[in-house]
């Protein structure tokens, strides 16, 4: 079970890895420290998508962590 475990939380990292440099993409550094020119901006379309899975592949990814250390 501990392998699965290993082995589950291996690919969900690497897709939460893919997810959020998905979403980094197309911002350059100056956004990072509030340097762009609109305060707020609604997500739309495949970039919304986009958002909603990094938050559902981060939730999984910390439960089987947890279940990992619970077993």
């Amino acid at each position: 079970m501990s392998s699965i475990l290993t082995i589950v939380q291996a690919v969900l990292g690497v897709l939460l890895i893919a997810a959020i440099l998905l979403q980094a993409r197309g911002t350059g550094l100056g956004a990072a420290f509030g340097g762009e020119g609109h305060v707020f901006r609604s997500r739309r379309g495949a970039e919304k998508k986009l958002h909603q899975i990094t938050i559902i592949v981060a939730i999984l990814f910390f439960g089987v962590a947890l279940a990992q250390v619970l077993s």
